[in-house]
């Protein structure tokens, strides 16, 4: 498993105290057996991270991209300078934000110049992060990844149903699962439902109450769901603090429970487009 901060969620602090339930919350990883640390290019998460680390730190840390309207210069600049931001010589994997900027006119040059990276040894691997709809098992095909990253959750199962999974395994690819929780929506009620979700309150409410007849709390199904994908080799979990970590680890250590996990899916067809992208939320 592999853990992102979300300081967003997290209850407004002082700076203080914010870095050391930073600390706590790495440490509680670190006690626990993690090992992964995945990080986005955006605001101040990295430079926390840098500031935070256990040492010795037992973590390997995935760099994300920015975009590839910034160009291919900018690109390798901004994932050099998040390795100093994160106080790192070398990370463990840099992944291509999204898939799309592989398939523009400046994918065999993006491409060039990560695993350029990769021989110079700043990463171990290199990979990209898309959708279903991007069809990585395609780009797999032609960029030969190490690792794909793509949305995958008990909500919107495409990636096993279609065989994308199966396709990208049988390419040697590891494959990442991301957006494990579905942006959350388990764990809302009707009235808090997002509107472009709302729609799909009924069958949500169905779904929460085939889990409860089972007895099993929606967070134990949803991870329970992803880490038993034979395809999937990581699970991304979003948390924001060091309790929501504990919860987590605890959903992830339970018996993995009886369920018909076809019938927890919500159908993909009656679903917008605006509607997948909400589950899919990059995590």
């Amino acid at each position: 498993m592999a853990i992102v901060h979300q300081p967003e969620r997290a209850q407004p602090a002082p700076s203080g105290a914010r870095e050391d339930a930073l600390r706590f919350l790495l440490q509680t990883g670190a006690d626990a057996g993690l090992h992964q640390v995945a990080t986005r290019p955006e605001g101040d998460g990295e430079r926390w991270l840098g500031q935070a680390w256990p040492f010795p730190s037992p973590f390997q840390v995935s760099v994300r991209t920015v975009s590839i309207t910034e160009g291919v210069d900018r690109i390798e600049a901004r994932a050099r300078r998040s390795l100093e931001r994160l106080g790192l010589p070398r990370g463990d994997l840099l992944l291509i934000s999204n898939a799309a900027d592989l398939a523009g006119s400046e994918g065999r040059a993006l491409w060039d110049r990560l695993s350029a990276l990769k021989t110079r040894g700043l990463f171990r691997k290199i990979g990209f992060c898309a959708t279903v709809e991007d069809g990585p098992a395609l780009l797999a095909r032609r960029f030969l990844p190490d690792v794909v990253q793509i949305p995958c959750n008990i909500l919107d199962q495409r990636a096993q149903r279609t065989g994308v999974l199966s396709e990208l395994a049988a390419q040697d690819v590891a494959v990442h699962a991301s957006s494990v929780f579905a942006d959350g929506l388990l764990f809302m009620s009707g009235e808090t439902l997002p509107p472009e979700i709302s729609r799909h309150a009924h069958a949500l409410s169905r779904i929460r109450r085939r889990m409860a007849e089972a007895r099993v709390d929606p967070m134990q199904a949803t991870l329970a769901y992803a880490m038993n994908l034979p395809e999937i080799t990581t699970v991304v979990a979003s948390v924001a603090s060091a309790a929501e970590l504990r919860a987590v680890i605890a959903a992830a250590h339970a018996p993995v429970p009886s369920l018909d996990w076809a019938t927890l899916q919500l159908e993909p067809a009656t679903m917008a487009a605006d509607s997948l992208s909400r589950i899919n939320s990059a995590a």
